[in-house]
């Protein structure tokens, strides 16, 4: 008796069959409580957030920041994001910041993508999957999603995608170099790593 049969004959009594799911294996991952960074690119987090245009056109924006120092690198909006468009975001910030030691991200089908996995795998950066259900996990990018929303796309109407991505764009700016922050001394992140900066070359130039 082969295997459809068998099916046929679950079906007509029934009763169900069921189908073994083989679980994927990440190489590039990580679960639990990620580290406290203590230094420049040990960890950022991803996240996305979600609006639409004045003439209804939903578009999404990736958010990323660097957890230690409170600046965000980039904010990508567009119309269709991808696991390949994540990426590709990230390669351009490699020339630009470098790239961190791990990025904590949720589990939505961006960041649980092979092209992200692979991504990371190849350029030795940690992927920290956030626990179901437990937003506080990924809290800072929580925090700035929620200033994101607040503050820019509440108040104001997108005619375009590209008008979209500068009114984005002007709020990260503000955000790393006009804005305080109270977790940095109430620095802004331009402020906190120039002055990290001309430490480490006074403390180099005392040997």
């Amino acid at each position: 008796m082969n295997k459809k049969r068998v099916r046929r004959l679950y079906r007509l009594e029934g009763l169900q069959v069921r189908m073994r799911v083989r679980r994927r294996k990440h190489m590039a991952l990580h679960r639990g409580p990620a580290p406290v960074p203590t230094g420049r690119h040990q960890r950022w987090s991803m996240d996305f957030v979600h609006d639409q245009l004045f003439d209804g056109r939903p578009f999404r924006a990736l958010t990323i920041v660097d957890l230690w120092r409170r600046e965000s690198p980039m904010l990508e909006a567009g119309f269709s994001l991808t696991g390949r468009s994540v990426v590709a975001v990230m390669e351009r910030l490699l020339p630009i910041t470098g790239l961190p030691a791990s990025i904590t991200v949720d589990h939505g089908t961006e960041f649980m993508s092979k092209a992200l996995e692979a991504w990371a795998y190849y350029r030795g950066v940690q992927l920290d999957f956030t626990r179901p259900g437990k937003p506080t996990d990924n809290s800072h990018i929580e925090s700035f999603n929620g200033r994101l929303r607040d503050e820019c796309l509440n108040v104001h109407q997108f005619l375009s995608i590209d008008n979209a991505r500068a009114t984005i764009e002007a709020l990260r700016q503000d955000y790393n170099e006009v804005r305080p922050h109270g977790s940095l001394g109430d620095l802004t992140p331009a402020e906190f790593i120039k002055i990290r900066q001309e430490r480490r070359t006074e403390n180099a130039g005392s040997f």
